[in-house]
């Protein structure tokens, strides 16, 4: 069943999630801000893909215990590779419905994804927020061939299953489809919050090894790699860059002060 929720604010949004008596919605660890008392909250190292959101059993004895414990470890070994939290928050309403309300970490747009169980979705690091515990909680590696020839791979947050799956970005989000524009979009690399199983993703140069490549990639702003987003299916994109909010603060703060040539030749002494 669908999970009920509600997305609020503007500038820096929020999702207020109404749970039914025994509904579990988990989150990332830091994404909480508050809840009814009658929801109670545990925090577990295991993703809902190692137990469904629900405490596993002592069934199957010592070897199902140790299955158990390796799962977990190949979980929390996977996001800490991928640089996500270490640990989920559990939130389960007792006695009667219950509310919690979470937040992503940056100013922006939330949205909530529907699976129904036929497509799986991607989304960048740190766009997960919340999700029933219906929804599998994953980590995927994308990039491949094309990753490695531009420089650098792709972290991917992955979900599976069947219920709502709340993400989160920063800057207005655009929903696009690579088939509506000839069957291929590029982006800025920072730009892809999500999308659907069945887009290739893959990472490309900016130009060739030539003037006008060089020219893209220094004084262009987008460093040396763009995204590469093809097929027929949902994107969503975002306004604003992480890299691109850092910046920002530090050249309010009066730090990192980019020469003509932008980041790549910064005058930022340490």
């Amino acid at each position: 069943m669908t999970l009920q929720q509600e997305i609020v604010g503007n500038a820096m949004q929020m999702a207020v999630v109404s749970l039914r008596p025994g509904q579990t919605v988990y989150c990332e660890a830091g994404k909480f801000l508050f809840k009814t008392a009658n929801v109670t909250m545990e925090t577990r190292l295991s993703g809902p893909s190692g137990g469904g959101g629900q405490q596993q059993g002592g069934s199957g004895g010592m070897g199902g215990l140790l299955r158990q414990a390796m799962g977990t470890a190949m979980q929390v070994g996977q996001r800490m590779l991928a640089g996500e939290s270490l640990a989920f928050q559990y939130f389960t309403a007792q006695g009667g419905e219950g509310t919690v309300g979470f937040a992503g970490v940056l100013p922006g747009e939330m949205r909530a994804l529907e699976l129904d169980g036929t497509r799986a979705w991607f989304a960048e690091k740190d766009a997960f927020v919340a999700a029933e515990s219906s929804v599998e909680f994953g980590i995927a590696f994308a990039g491949g061939r094309t990753g490695m020839s531009g420089g650098e791979g792709f972290v991917l947050e992955k979900f599976t299953g069947r219920g709502t799956v709340i993400i989160a970005g920063a800057g207005n989000f655009i929903d696009l489809n690579p088939a509506d524009f000839g069957g291929r979009i590029e982006v800025d690399t920072g730009c892809v919050v999500a999308f659907e199983e069945g887009i290739q993703y893959g990472v490309q140069r900016v130009g060739g090894l030539n003037r006008q490549g060089i020219m893209n990639a220094v004084l262009g702003g987008e460093g040396l790699s763009l995204a590469t987003l093809e097929g027929d299916g949902r994107v969503i994109l975002q306004s604003l860059t992480i890299e691109g909010l850092a910046n920002a603060l530090k050249k309010a703060q009066g730090g990192d002060k980019q020469g003509p040539t932008g980041g790549l030749f910064s005058t930022h002494a340490g």
